[in-house]
């Protein structure tokens, strides 16, 4: 096993990333009977979860990852990148799941595209990004690391270890993806809220806290002020129905 994704495969079983997907995974609990595409699957996490109830296909160009991956439910799995993206068929997901990868690839506006020519109509896009502000309150609260803070707000780029530069994009881009296409940004949401800001790292592992601590990051995970300073933000965009202009006019 790759030491490198051992150690982060360990990571991700610790409270904060135990508490990351089961926060995405609740507010995607109402996919059901789907067929999912997820792309930049990594060790298969979230497309393991999916496909209990789900036809998922996931891909994933790192070959450790893929070796490494879960699953315990059966999913499809591929090594590719946005090639092999591009050889699904047109309209052929129900959702398009893609979440912390494009802020680190070279042109993420082309991956969209490829997002929504796969996507059915009424199809959902769920893409998870890193919240800007969100980092720097961690940096600031959690870490109390005023000077990378300060770096941060001068503009200075982030690295996530075993992944490198974290590229952040913002609604205003996405808005830009999307250009003349028909679909539509439904939902922003908020991931680790105050999660991500508790210093006391001990009790994190405490249940009856993780209990009460999912409670409220679900409250608050929907209320504007609170998305605007979460450590990942959720965005959740659905493909419109294209009306023929034959149908348009009939009642």
């Amino acid at each position: 096993m790759n030491n490198v994704f051992k150690s982060y495969l360990e990571n991700v079983k610790k409270p904060w990333g135990v508490m990351f997907y089961r926060v995405v995974w609740e507010q995607l609990s109402q996919i059901t009977n789907s067929k999912i595409l997820d792309f930049g699957s990594g060790l298969g996490i979230t497309a393991n979860h999916l496909a209990k109830n789900n036809e998922v296909v996931a891909i994933e160009p790192n070959a450790d990852m893929v070796e490494m991956r879960i699953c315990k439910n059966n999913y499809k799995q591929m090594i590719g990148d946005i090639e092999q993206l591009k050889q699904q068929e047109d309209s052929s997901f129900d959702l398009v799941v893609c979440h912390n990868v494009l802020e680190y690839a070279e042109d993420p506006k082309e991956i969209f595209r490829e997002f929504y020519r796969v996507l059915r109509p009424n199809g959902i896009i769920s893409m998870v990004k890193h919240n800007h502000a969100g980092r720097i309150m961690s940096k600031v609260i959690f870490e109390n690391n005023m000077d990378e803070a300060i770096r941060l707000l001068n503009g200075g780029v982030s690295n996530v270890a075993n992944f490198g530069q974290v590229n952040y994009y913002n609604i205003n881009d996405i808005t830009g993806w999307i250009g003349e296409l028909d679909i539509n940004i439904e939902k922003v949401l908020g991931i680790r809220t105050f999660f991500a800001l508790h210093p006391n790292n001990e009790i994190r592992y405490d249940p009856i806290w993780q209990e009460k601590m999912f409670e409220v990051e679900m409250m608050v995970s929907d209320i504007e002020d609170y998305i605007n300073i979460s450590f990942y933000n959720h965005v959740l965009l659905k493909k419109t129905r294209r009306i023929p202009k034959a149908e348009s006019y009939r009642k």
